[in-house]
């Protein structure tokens, strides 16, 4: 009979407890065992849910008190120099201060850089290597985990991130081959390996999700070299876990490897398993990805049993294995727990328990239960019946879509006439200064937001709360000289959700939380039927905070893209038609704005960058709908009216001319961690618009002195031009708190000031 099991599955919790018990530890009010012990409630618990669903195997180490990739890297003592002082006092305040930099005892220590976990909404911590760099296995969490669930009766199996994917995902802060370090990582895997068998690991399963990229030969030849390396350990049996998209022309090598068995994503990619099974080697077991690990919709048998049957004809039960797609961390816990849900659309719907039940009726109606067999085809017929259902298709959202020609994402003029009327309107000095968007959502603002909800709290009140702190961050704002200001959006819980709120075709749940990086957590909306904006959104705030001040008012909108990205999508339609269907919606929001006198309008896009395909050859289709998406929502708003958007935490090198093709006015991106390196590809592409380079890491604790920030500026002068710098922190600042905001603006602003003096001088 087929075995059923999954490559990892949600750490934070299903009321965020984790969140919960890392900041409490972070704030000093809880000791480090009070901590731990909460992150071994949750890892035995979840093993006891996985195993309730129907999982046969569970995984460990897949828990992270941070990142997956941190934890690799400490693991093998891949810790770069500046932290081991710290290292030495305490290793988690030295695991933390890898994560979020560290000012204390003494310590001044800045983060490591952070970024997107392939296209997905997860963010890893990027290791710092060097040529030389020295790998020894100096811990003993995958052991530890391990241990745990044998003693509680599980057959269990060790996650680990592969070699070769690890030091892909690295960067060498000297510029040195990353994989020429490939020798001195394979011992400290190899005895990890040996080590896990003794304490009697089955099998161990390898991520190596870089074999859906594009690899060359020499990524080849370092796959090569390490499996071989690992196959000779006298470990367990290896399961090469690769997902997010098909292997393509990696196949070949990824079968060659002496592995055991090989995990294919047959979600994104189920055109593959013909050529998996027809060169999968006589007894490897192939682990059959076949329910989506990034979304939240019921499968398809109708889609599924197919291929299952043609799998399971080819190699038996044994060598068969049902799992969903990639790691559970990418959706919510447990579907049980949205009560409020209609029913017509939860019934739909499967979060991460749902997905191994799903997994469990698979196994059974191939093992011939003809009662999995039956609520299978039962399943099939709700999903048919639900896409004729009200809601799901708009006609006129439909027929918008249609009308749309290619002058609606055009602007009026070319940016070189805009900058010159903008100046005039705008009145601004060199080297303006302003913030992303949000300020700090402080603990009032929460309890009044969720006393609201409740009823606990009038309308009128609540909204009397929100003004008298719109009104306090203006008032801010201007005493301490920002030039372009934003309204701090007090109104808002999500950049996100805020807005899915106000839309047609969205549903949102009370406890779908996951992981957006350490304790961040994000409950995405989830997209059911066709996008329609009823009523005016931001208006009305924006509308108000700019009658408080003679300044310009930024109008903050989440742009298209991310709104896509940082939702559960509908499975029904392209991702680009649904796109479409957003970008539409805020495009009215955005001509609503400039006639409600909104001089500035920022729509925001960090997620244009990790919407990008992973191969190659696909990116020109995508990254051709999604700059189409953008300037839809900016098409047709006068000259006058400048429009802002922002990026974090991407790789821009690659994607420039698609950023320049967006024709926004100003662009503000994180290069704070990066410490400016990503202004190189605005440099090498010579970028002619507006520029905001961060100079302020808002997702650390630490506030950075103004020589800090001041060098950052220095920096970004000597490749851009004075007249196209702005200045601004890297991010929005809800997650953090009015005692780091405060000073880090002022320092900010100070630092504008003075190079203007600068300048003129």
């Amino acid at each position: 009979m087929s075995l059923v099991t999954h490559p990892g599955f949600p750490r934070i919790g299903l009321k965020r407890e984790l969140k919960r018990a890392l900041e409490a530890h972070w704030r000093g009010e809880t000791p480090v065992e009070a901590l731990l012990d909460a992150a071994r409630e949750l890892r035995v618990r979840h093993w006891r849910l996985a195993r309730d669903a129907g999982a046969d195997v569970v995984p460990c180490n897949d828990f992270s008190l941070y990142d997956h990739v941190l934890d690799t890297a400490v693991l093998f003592d891949a810790i770069p120099e500046r932290y081991r002082a710290l290292f030495a006092d305490s290793r988690l305040d030295g695991y933390f201060a890898m994560a979020r930099g560290h000012r204390r005892d003494g310590h001044d220590l800045h983060a490591l850089e952070m970024t997107k976990w392939f296209d997905t909404n997860y963010h890893y911590l990027v290791p710092e290597l060097h040529a030389g760099q020295h790998f020894a296995l100096i811990g003993d969490k995958p052991l530890a985990e391990l241990r745990e669930a044998q003693a509680l009766g599980h057959r269990a199996r060790p996650v680990l991130l592969g070699p070769v994917s690890f030091l892909l995902l690295s960067k060498t802060v000297d510029g040195s081959d990353r994989l020429a370090l490939l020798d001195r990582l394979l011992p400290a895997y190899a005895e990890l390996l040996r080590q896990l068998a003794e304490a009697g690991a089955e099998w161990v399963q390898l991520d190596e999700p870089c074999l859906v990229l594009d690899q060359d030969a020499d990524d080849h030849a370092a796959y090569r070299k390490a499996y071989a390396a690992l196959a000779a350990a006298n470990g367990p049996r290896i399961l090469l876990a690769c997902y997010f998209g098909a292997l393509g022309d990696n196949l070949a090598l990824a079968t060659e490897l002496p592995v055991d068995g090989l995990h294919v994503d047959l979600v994104r990619a189920p055109q593959q398993l013909d050529a998996v099974l027809d060169v999968l080697p006589a007894g490897r077991v192939l682990s059959a990805g076949v329910v989506d690990g990034r979304n939240v919709w019921r499968s398809r048998p109708g889609q599924v049993l197919p291929l299952l049957r043609k799998a399971h004809a080819r190699l038996g039960g044994e060598r068969l294995w049902l799992a969903p797609s990639c790691s559970l961390l990418h959706v919510p816990i447990d579907l049980e727990a949205e009560t409020t849900l209609p029913a017509e659309r939860r019934a739909s719907m499967a979060f991460a328990k749902q997905k191994l039940e799903e997994l469990r009726a698979y196994a059974d109606a191939l093992a011939g239960h003809p009662e999995a067999e039956a609520a299978l085809h039962a399943q099939q017929t709700l999903l048919d019946r639900q896409a004729g259902q009200a809601g799901v298709l708009n006609p006129a959202v439909r027929g918008r879509l249609q009308a749309l020609s290619p002058q609606s994402a055009l602007r009026r003029s070319a940016y070189a006439s805009r900058r010159v009327v903008q100046a005039e309107v705008l009145a601004l000095p060199p080297l303006p200064t302003t913030t992303i968007g949000s300020f700090p959502q402080t603990d009032e603002l929460r309890q009044a937001r969720a006393a609201h909800r409740t009823g606990k709290l009038a309308d009128k009140a609540y909204e009397d709360r929100l003004k008298a702190e719109v009104e306090r961050v203006v008032r801010f704002q201007e005493e301490i000289g920002l030039d372009v200001l934003v309204h701090g959006e007090p109104e808002r819980n999500d950049m996100v959700e805020y807005f899915g709120e106000q839309l047609d075709g969205y549903l949102f749940t009370k406890l779908g939380w996951v992981q957006s990086y350490g304790s961040r957590c994000v409950k995405p909306p989830v997209i059911w039927g066709d996008v329609a904006r009823p009523a005016p959104m931001t208006v009305r705030w924006s509308a108000f905070a700019q009658s408080l001040t003679d300044k310009p008012m930024k109008g903050m909108l989440t742009g298209p893209v991310t709104m896509l990205q940082w939702s559960f999508v509908r499975d029904d339609l392209p991702r680009e038609t649904v796109c479409r269907q957003i970008a539409l919606a805020l495009r009215d929001e955005v001509h609503d704005l400039e006639a409600a006198g909104i001089r500035a309008i920022q729509i925001d896009e960090p997620a244009l960058r990790e919407g990008l395909p992973l191969r190659r050859a696909d990116w020109p289709t995508y990254l051709a709908w999604a700059v189409e998406c953008f300037r839809i929502t900016a098409g047709g708003v006068r000259d006058a009216t400048q429009i802002h958007t922002h990026m974090c935490y991407s790789e821009f090198n690659d994607i420039i001319e698609a950023v320049a093709a967006m024709d926004a006015d100003v662009i503000s991106i994180e290069t704070s961690r990066s410490r400016m390196e990503l202004l190189d590809a605005f440099v090498r592409f010579r970028y002619p618009n507006g520029i905001g380079p961060g100079v302020y890491d808002i997702h650390s604790p630490r506030v950075p002195t103004q020589e800090e920030m001041l060098a950052l500026l220095r920096k970004a002068l000597e490749v851009l031009d004075a007249g196209q710098l702005w200045v601004n922190p890297d991010c929005g600042l809800k997650t953090r708190g009015w005692a780091q905001v405060e000073p880090a603006l002022r320092r900010m602003v100070g630092c504008a000031r003075q190079l203007r003096t600068d300048i003129v001088a």
